[in-house]
């Protein structure tokens, strides 16, 4: 079957995570997305552990992409952009505000190319608003969204600062947003009755994490109440929480209803302990969690980490172990759904593994069709085959600087 987003095509003008990662899940799901870098390539190529002078980051980064060299200070590459426009549905950018405009292709000018185009913006703070020109990463939006305040132990247990999430998920969750903004925008303008006209999205970094964190603004707002980290547990749930093994490995049990408090108790030959008043419902066993949390982490540092699952599992409780990337690499629901799948790269010159697409959709279902291409590897394809230019035309914009 044709692929959910087939048909569609969507230039992208970014860099580094947030912008590339909205691309990239539409090209997983058919999207003909076309990648404009500068001629030296996306910073991206040169992050992570290289082989062959290659990133093995850029497979993922790039894939399913069609990518193009186009100097977007150079005289002539305004045109080529507004030409590229033309036969797009849409534009994903993440410059500073104002950028596009600065260089001669603000929404205005894309949409005098292409009137019903949906323009997709991704800053760190939104195109308007007092912070807008400031400068700003993943990690400042991870900051300013609650988020690096509560990847962390409880107040009082240490004194190293908050803790990165580990990956740079401020970036990736703009990206999601992006891409289900563009995808909502293509909806109102091209569904029956719609009227065709162009759309804009604008998803902030900042906004996209403060999104994300729950009950924190509502319990402030009525309450007063400011949310505190707390560590590997949950604030409202217990137990709840990661537990040593006798293995050096770390185990989550999640036993917070009364049903499954009862059946991990039994489990740990410890019945009395749902009598027992300071863990009798789950309020109870939040305000006395510490305690518990400790009788358990007795409990698992008896017995290795499979043993501890095999179990948890018998009992029907939820559980797995902290996986790190051999586990999920070898993980056999991952392989199952082909969520881990080997792809070769011939940049790479070696097959390596990829995540693979989400969402599932079973019945038309998404793919890894590349992995991320060399510099300029389309540049003959996409400004022959859309713009009708000859070897010699490229040529010459490849000698004047423009590709």
């Amino acid at each position: 079957m044709k692929p959910p987003l087939g048909g569609l095509r969507v230039l992208e003008l970014g860099h580094f995570i947030a912008a590339p990662f909205c691309t990239r899940l539409l090209a997983d799901l058919g999207a003909d997305v076309i990648k404009v870098e500068p001629r030296g390539g996306d910073p991206v190529r040169q992050w992570g552990e290289p082989v062959g002078g290659h990133s093995l980051w850029w497979s993922v980064h790039g894939r399913n992409k069609r990518c193009i060299t186009l100097d977007l200070k150079s005289p002539g590459a305004r045109a080529l952009v507004l030409q590229l426009v033309a036969r797009c549905d849409a534009v994903v950018e993440n410059f500073r505000p104002g950028h596009l405009a600065d260089i001669g292709l603000g929404p205005d000018v894309l949409r005098e190319a292409r009137p019903g185009l949906i323009v997709t913006h991704i800053s760190g703070y939104g195109q308007d608003g007092p912070y807008k020109d400031r400068a700003a990463f993943g990690v400042i939006g991870e900051a300013i969204g609650g988020l690096r305040y509560l990847s962390n132990h409880a107040p009082g247990v240490t004194e190293l600062p908050p803790v990165r999430v580990g990956v740079s998920i401020g970036d990736s969750i703009a990206g999601l947003y992006a891409a289900f903004g563009l995808v909502a925008a293509l909806w109102q303008r091209d569904r029956a009755g719609g009227d065709g006209n162009g759309r804009t999205v604008d998803v902030a970094l900042t906004e996209s994490v403060l999104s994300m964190m729950e009950g924190m603004l509502p319990e402030y707002g009525a309450l007063g109440k400011i949310k505190h980290p707390s560590g590997g547990g949950i604030a409202t749930a217990a137990p709840s929480n990661a537990y040593p093994t006798a293995d050096g490995k770390w185990i989550l049990i999640g036993a917070n209803s009364e049903k499954l408090f009862s059946k991990l108790a039994a489990l740990m030959r410890r019945p009395e302990l749902v009598a027992e008043p300071h863990f009798a419902g789950n309020r109870a066993r939040v305000a006395n969690a510490a305690v518990l949390d400790g009788l358990i982490g007795d409990w698992t540092r008896q017995h290795t980490a499979d043993e501890l699952i095999l179990a948890l599992n018998e009992a029907d409780i939820p559980n797995s172990k902290a996986y790190d990337s051999a586990d999920c690499a070898s993980d056999p629901q991952y392989r199952a759904r082909g969520m881990v799948r080997e792809v070769a790269d011939p940049l790479l010159g070696m097959n390596i593994l990829h995540p693979g697409v989400v969402p599932h959709m079973p019945d038309a279902p998404g793919a890894v069709r590349w992995p991320g291409p060399a510099i300029g590897q389309h540049n003959a394809e996409v400004f022959g085959e859309l713009l009708g230019m000859s070897h010699a035309d490229l040529a010459a914009l490849q000698a004047a600087g423009v590709i």
